[in-house]
């Protein structure tokens, strides 16, 4: 009898203290404007200045796209949490919102995959890379990390569709990400754990793989530059997407492969919060900060403003 077709659940959230909950609507709300206005200024900048007509930033557009894409699928219902007392979510939106973010999530880490392979081309074959990495290249790349993501969703999602959960079912989390949505379930999960941890490690773990060859085959090309000028250089073209790099995958992929026995609800949220709310607010922050092209394109970008407010 218990074990219904649930037709709702309760999303517990962060907190059912109401000021806290005042409070952090008015954090993650910040967040999340900040998230998408800096991917959204990373993307016109992108889109407009000549300079930056490249593969880089053709592959760097794209990530801030996944990263707007991951808050929004996120956030603003975390949002309406915060306001509202009825803190259930539809079946269907639970779902979708679990697929959404497995998308999401697969795309931006294959994403960062084929950023690193330019940045290997670019430093260890300089003289080849416009033969390499030319426009057709670029857009495969771009397609099969959208593509992996897609994947990696569909792959998921379909076994959840046949889990069974009790008539009131709790979800001890602020989204319907997968590992807790598992956790509420009232049985039968060995099938979609088993398929969680595998296609968190073969995602992950080739995304990571490619990610790691490209990298050691960088560091040993910029160790070989004599003048440390030129090794600075070099490794300076690369620091923001290491910096992001590393940001994502230690505390993504701890969070689908810790072991039970080391979960914590308190740890399993900040660890969550880190990987798809706070990674895509830094990311424009990181490549805006770190990269003198984005820096000077958005210099020009603004003196164009001003000039054409004053006028």
């Amino acid at each position: 009898e218990n074990q219904t077709s649930a037709s709702e659940f309760v999303l517990l959230g962060l907190t059912s203290d109401p000021h806290l909950q005042s409070f952090l609507f008015f954090v993650f709300s910040v967040i999340y404007f900040i998230t998408l206005f800096g991917n959204m200024v990373i993307m016109i900048v992108i889109s407009t200045d000549t300079h930056l007509h490249s593969p880089m930033y053709f592959f760097l557009f794209h990530l801030a796209l996944t990263d707007i894409c991951y808050a929004t699928t996120i956030v603003p219902y975390m949002l309406v949490n915060f306001l509202v007392k009825q803190k259930t979510i539809e079946f269907s939106t639970c779902i979708i919102q679990m697929s959404l973010i497995l998308l999401s999530a697969g795309s931006e880490i294959f994403m960062l995959s084929a950023m690193a392979y330019d940045r290997y081309v670019a430093i260890c074959k300089p003289l080849h890379y416009q033969e390499v990495m030319n426009r057709l290249v670029c857009s495969q790349l771009v397609g099969g990390a959208w593509a992996m993501g897609v994947l990696h969703s569909i792959i998921n999602t379909l076994p959840m569709l046949n889990v069974q959960f009790c008539k009131y079912t709790e979800i001890k989390h602020f989204s319907c990400e997968l590992p807790p949505l598992l956790a509420a379930a009232c049985g039968g999960t060995f099938l979609n754990k088993l398929v969680l941890l595998s296609s968190a490690a073969i995602f992950g773990s080739s995304s990571f793989l490619l990610t790691l060859i490209s990298y050691i085959y960088i560091i040993s090309t910029v160790l070989k530059i004599q003048s440390a000028k030129g090794r600075h250089k070099a490794f300076s073209t690369c620091s923001s997407h290491l910096i992001i790099v590393v940001l994502l995958y230690a505390t993504a992929l701890f969070q689908y492969t810790k072991p039970s026995s080391v979960s914590s609800f308190v740890l399993d949220q900040l660890f969550s919060i880190q990987y798809s709310i706070l990674t895509p607010m830094l990311n424009p922050i990181i490549y805006s900060l770190k990269n003198n092209d984005v820096k000077t394109a958005l210099g020009r970008m603004l003196g164009k403003i001003q000039v054409s407010q004053s006028v």
